[in-house]
């Protein structure tokens, strides 16, 4: 919680929204707290903006039973014809968090320095099976004594040659690297260039 997953997508629709056209489904337990954020910075038309209220553990309904999300995703599809890409956006709460593939092409899992250097190398599913690791408020780390050389060899020794990410919304408000990877990704997938 707290590590920037909402910013990032609301930077990531900035970057992409020429490009693709999107839509996002957030997961909260009780509320819409990040749906509503992302519709207050207007990101994407209202519409485009969903939210899926859990009611219990959001890991649950992105892994286990998807049914919610997928539910929503097909709504948005039939709403918005022509969609290129959906976010899905689940509320973390630990190094566990981890999507089914039968809901998402692939997961992007968000870290922060402000846990501290040793969060890499505590691992977790999320932290090494993820296809993009993200670690997030590098700008933090002087204030909070992260050493960002560290987090780097743990997670590239957690993570086996998966990929890597450093960001800081603060200093690049585009995410422009994450926002590369996700179009190289998604001419992967549609194998367009």
């Amino acid at each position: 919680m707290g590590s920037g997953k909402t910013a990032l997508v609301a930077a990531l629709c900035r970057a992409l929204t020429d490009e693709f056209s999107l839509a996002v489904v957030t997961n909260d337990i009780y509320t819409e707290e990040d749906a509503e954020f992302l519709r207050r910075a207007g990101v994407l038309p209202d519409e485009r903006i969903r939210a899926v209220q859990t009611g219990a553990c959001p890991h649950t309904a992105i892994r286990d039973d998807i049914s919610a999300n997928l539910d929503m995703v097909e709504q948005l599809e039939r709403d918005t014809p022509g969609l290129d890409l959906v976010l899905v956006e689940s509320g973390g709460d630990n190094l566990t968090a981890t999507f089914s593939y039968g809901l998402i092409d692939r997961q992007i899992f968000v870290i922060d320095v402000a846990g501290g250097d040793k969060v890499p190398r505590k691992g977790g599913p999320g932290v090494t099976r993820s296809d993009l690791l993200v670690i997030n408020k590098t700008d933090l780390a002087p204030l909070v004594g992260a050493d960002l050389a560290v987090m780097a060899n743990d997670a590239a020794a957690a993570r086996s040659g998966r990929p890597v990410l450093f960001t800081s919304l603060v200093a690049e408000p585009g995410a422009e690297s994450v926002a590369a990877w996700v179009r190289a990704v998604r001419s992967e997938l549609t194998g367009s260039t």
